[in-house]
């Protein structure tokens, strides 16, 4: 089928949804962008995880998820549901479902929500390589309908609300071998159980298409949108939006303000989880910063453009391939890497400690490159530009009342693809040193790192940050998370749950301290089986917890050792990344900089 997005790149209008009610607590339609997180306490334990929800929803969040791995700890949500409602406490309880359905049945009489994954729920996933022919796809089906439809036919009898939540890496044998490990199958396998859902006259639901890859998971939202779109005005369900794996530190906050702000921007979303590898009260004040910033970029109903046609296709990542230039010495544009500029003033502020500061070095100066600034919607201008004989980079300029995104949007679409794209974070550079530079990430990642996956922007500019030390890290750190450039080891690393068997965070720390300087590399550190092999998706080796103090370890997305003890596992992933030949020792790469 081809899909037609819905959404207008150059006029803010939020989707409009269903409302669908989970407990007291309603999503889509016009309720604000409402803020989800999940406790990482064991099921079993009911004061520990009683504890948890109460400080999440003291800390302002509006749904809790709580995991629900098997029917024994289903039925305790009965025992913390009471508990939480006697402290006075109506947050709504949402069960994490993904390979029992006799789980979702039991959980679905104690809380206002089920999430369940269609890649785990009844499907096969063994990474089975078949071809399946129309009937034996269509037997999957109906043993699907089968097991799914005892679930719908309780919640809808209950009042339930439900999650259809395909996680990207997580598809099952059957969606992979017909459509791939793709945001288009994604899209396929949430369709099937919102099909059997509707046939059973059941609409309390909403979807979710998550990935730890920002540019998979925008893609497949769009896909998603523009498939319910193709289905009808009556399948306007609400989304909800996240980025899987994220990690902790700036990195988590930036990829999830990248995956989730560009879709918030151009009107997508209902409600939102930040998943970070840290504690889940702190990440309650970043969706909620996140949302906020996001609503403060864009202007509703406002109009920067009536005719141009799209610089990029939204279902499909694709470099706008300008011409290369020399800047300074550098060469900008075409196949070249993404440029860092920065200002004069800050290069001058940080000249004398350049050696010091590892990667994180200006490229060019803007005021001296020849960068051109000029407003797209000024016919007179744009025309220059496009006349003129040689290439030449070209940006926005400062103090423009559009929004930086659909601004930078329009610009690459009217400026011949020659001239090199500049893109900045903001257009009202900060020249206020008390700023909180939480809002100034959040803001950078959406707006630079949106733009980047829809394929545009050779050089990049951060200005909502006035030291000039923290802009450049910011910049390279933006570039990493949305995959334009990589200059250090990439991790993906699950929020901890009550599925976790080990200590996620102390963990993923020492996995940093010992492997942080091999470059390019991509590490998966997953708490427990359902976040493992699927959902690492692309990472080049996975450490990933198998029985309690027991880790498994993974070149891709297979197996290779087992059973590890917890204490030499950190060892023996440094032994596996040896054996690929992927290993290099510190003063290597110390020297290699010198």
């Amino acid at each position: 089928m081809d899909f037609k997005y819905p959404q207008n790149f150059y006029r803010f209008q939020r989707r409009l949804t269903r409302q669908v009610s989970i407990g007291a607590v309603s999503v889509g339609a016009h309720n604000p962008i409402r803020i989800q997180s999940m406790i990482t306490a064991d099921t079993m334990d009911t004061d520990a995880s009683v504890k948890e929800v109460l400080e999440l929803a003291n800390a302002g969040c509006e749904i809790v998820r709580i995991t629900a791995q098997t029917r024994r700890h289903a039925a305790n949500l009965e025992n913390i549901a009471r508990k939480v409602r006697s402290n006075g406490c109506e947050v709504p309880l949402v069960a994490d479902i993904h390979f029992k359905p006799d789980a979702a049945l039991e959980a679905a009489k104690w809380v206002e929500k089920v999430r369940v994954n269609p890649g785990n729920y009844v499907d096969k996933k063994k990474f089975e390589i078949r071809e399946y022919s129309d009937q034996q796809y269509l037997k999957e089906l109906q043993k699907i309908r089968e097991q799914f439809t005892p679930l719908v036919k309780i919640c809808k009898e209950r009042g339930v609300a439900m999650r259809i939540g395909t996680n990207h890496g997580s598809l099952s044998d059957r969606i992979m071998n017909r459509y791939g490990d793709t945001p288009r199958g994604m899209v396929e396998s949430a369709m099937e159980f919102a099909r059997i859902a509707r046939e059973l006259d059941y609409h309390e639901f909403v979807f979710s298409m998550k990935a730890s890859n920002p540019k998979v998971m925008i893609i497949a939202y769009r896909l998603l949108v523009s498939a319910l779109e193709a289905e009808g005005t009556d399948w306007n369900y609400p989304l909800h939006l996240g980025v899987t794996e994220a990690g902790d530190g700036e990195d988590g906050r930036i990829k999830s303000a990248i995956g989730i702000g560009s879709l918030l921007m151009d009107g997508i979303g209902d409600t939102i989880r930040v998943s970070l590898t840290e504690d889940a009260v702190r990440e309650v004040p970043v969706a909620r910063t996140l949302a906020t910033v996001c609503a403060r970029e864009v202007k509703t109903d406002q109009v920067i453009s009536h005719s141009e046609t799209n610089s990029f296709d939204p279902f499909v990542y694709q470099r706008r391939l300008s011409q290369r230039i020399e800047v300074q010495g550098i060469n900008v544009g075409g196949k070249e890497t993404v440029r860092v500029l920065t200002s004069e003033e800050k290069f001058d502020a940080v000249s004398h400690k350049l050696s010091e500061m590892d990667e994180f070095q200006p490229e060019i100066i803007a005021e001296t490159s020849g960068l051109l600034a000029i407003d797209p919607r000024d016919d007179v201008a744009v025309s220059a530009i496009n006349d003129r004989p040689d290439e030449m980079p070209v940006t926005l300029s400062d103090g423009l009342d559009i929004p930086v995104v659909s601004g930078f949007r329009l610009l690459a679409s009217r400026v011949h693809p020659r001239h090199p794209v500049i893109i900045k974070d903001t257009l009202v550079p900060s020249t206020d040193s008390e700023k909180e530079f939480e809002d100034t990430l959040l803001v950078a990642a959406a707006n630079i790192g949106s733009l980047l996956c829809d394929g545009i922007g050779d050089g990049v500019l951060i200005q909502g940050e006035e030291a000039p030390g923290q802009s450049l890290r910011l910049a390279y750190n933006i570039l990493q998370a949305s995959g334009a450039r990589i200059f250090k080891t990439d991790y993906v690393a699950c929020p901890s749950c009550g599925r976790t068997l080990f200590d996620l965070q102390e963990t993923t720390a020492k996995i940093r301290a010992a492997t942080g300087h091999l470059k390019g590399i991509r590490i998966a550190v997953m708490g427990c089986i359902v976040n493992g092999p699927g959902e690492m998706a692309d990472a080049d080796f996975g450490y990933v917890g198998g029985a309690p103090e027991k880790i498994n370890l993974y070149v891709g997305k297979k197996a290779v050792k087992f059973n590890i003890p917890q204490q030499e596992a950190v060892d023996r992933l440094i032994d596996l990344i040896k054996e690929h030949d992927r290993w290099v020792d510190v003063s290597d790469t110390i020297s290699d900089s010198i």
